[in-house]
């Protein structure tokens, strides 16, 4: 039997993947006027466009869906003209690019809602969190609770943004579902007090990520579509009583959904793997199809997993950052170049684009 690699190609759905290395969403707030991807955006995707999949930064599906100054969006035709210059640049380069998209929930403040409104949550309880707002960081916003009758909409706002990634390029679609925003603000108990059909138990807490896989699969393929989660990470103030029942749950009914790959955080984004009791084998059993792991991967460490059959691709984050020929650094053990922190939300071309590749 050949020896896994993650430098061999893989097939995911109707795809073949150049590697097994993927690079994962780093929101670096850089959209122009409108929340349009720009020139600079196409420039930086395609420099790392060796990555087997690039999964794009967060993209809200909505103008409520925004918490963060600089964001991209993909409602409207602009801003789908602008991922389209994105995807047709990483495309040209020969890589395949998925899209994230999210709805940040309480994870917002005041001054990037619509007409300054509260942010939305599941329950009015406030996230013990920053936002980047202003050029600075801000404490998020008192949110309200959504109205039942509101939840449709929010499923709806993914299902079009799914079908305008389609008509912006995309390969396909990840539905965030991790790192403390809206839809694990439903899942996580310590966000959601809700006592309708949509907070409580297990089943009700994955109702909404469900329906909203659901409805973007309906609309693009179950074989575009893949989700991200964060099982225990304490991102953005979330946290959860019982996280193992719950996630075993969600990868059992996502599989069935035959959606085309889980990714997972496995431990604190971008933190410590153990920062809680988690068996993240037991969602590799559970979900049938492709499990991409994420968070503190070294080649090292990712060869050996992928040896053992505990994964099938690697998502790494800050890395691509610093390094836009990550695969050629991992593939020749080459030493990895350190990201510069004071460029990495906003401005321009410095800290974004111009680091360079080893072979310069």
């Amino acid at each position: 039997m050949t020896e896994k690699t993650l430098f061999q190609p893989y097939v995911l759905g109707d795809l073949v993947l150049a590697n097994r290395v993927v690079m994962g969403p780093l929101t670096r707030n850089r959209a122009g006027s409108g929340l349009v991807p720009n020139e600079l955006a196409a420039t930086y995707y395609a420099q790392r466009a060796s990555a087997g999949l690039i999964i794009s930064e967060a993209t809200q599906v909505s103008a409520q869906a925004q918490g963060y100054q600089d964001t991209p969006g993909l409602y409207t035709a602009e801003q789908v003209a602008g991922w389209r210059k994105v995807t047709e640049a990483v495309h040209a380069k020969g890589g395949k690019i998925f899209v994230q998209l999210w709805h940040v929930g309480r994870v917002s403040h005041v001054s990037v809602q619509p007409d300054g409104a509260a942010p939305v949550a599941p329950s009015a309880i406030r996230a013990q969190t920053k936002t980047f707002v202003n050029n600075g960081f801000a404490e998020a916003s008192e949110p309200r609770a959504l109205g039942l009758d509101e939840i449709p909409g929010i499923v709806e706002s993914f299902r079009q943004a799914a079908a305008n990634a389609m008509s912006a390029g995309f390969d396909g679609v990840e539905v965030h579902g991790a790192n403390g925003y809206l839809l694990e603000q439903f899942i996580k108990d310590g966000a959601n007090q809700r006592t309708d059909a949509y907070g409580g138990s297990v089943e009700n807490r994955a109702r909404l990520l469900l329906e909203v896989t659901a409805a973007v699969a309906q609309e693009i393929g179950p074989e575009r579509t893949g989700v991200r989660i964060s099982p225990v990470s304490p991102a953005n103030g979330i946290s959860i009583s019982e996280p193992q029942p719950q996630y075993n749950y969600i990868a059992e009914q996502l599989s069935a959904l035959g959606i085309v790959y889980l990714h997972v955080v496995e431990g604190a984004t971008g933190g410590p793997r153990d920062v809680a009791p988690f068996d993240y084998d037991a969602l590799r059993a559970r979900f049938k199809q492709t499990y991409i792991a994420n968070n503190g991967y070294t080649r090292q460490l990712a060869e050996a997993r992928l040896q053992e059959g505990k994964l099938d691709l690697v998502a790494f984050g800050h890395a691509f950052i610093a390094n836009p020929d990550l695969v050629e650094r991992l593939k020749t053990d080459a030493s990895l170049a350190q990201m510069d922190m004071a460029t990495l939300y906003g401005g321009g071309a410095a800290g974004y684009t111009d680091y360079p590749a080893l072979a310069a």
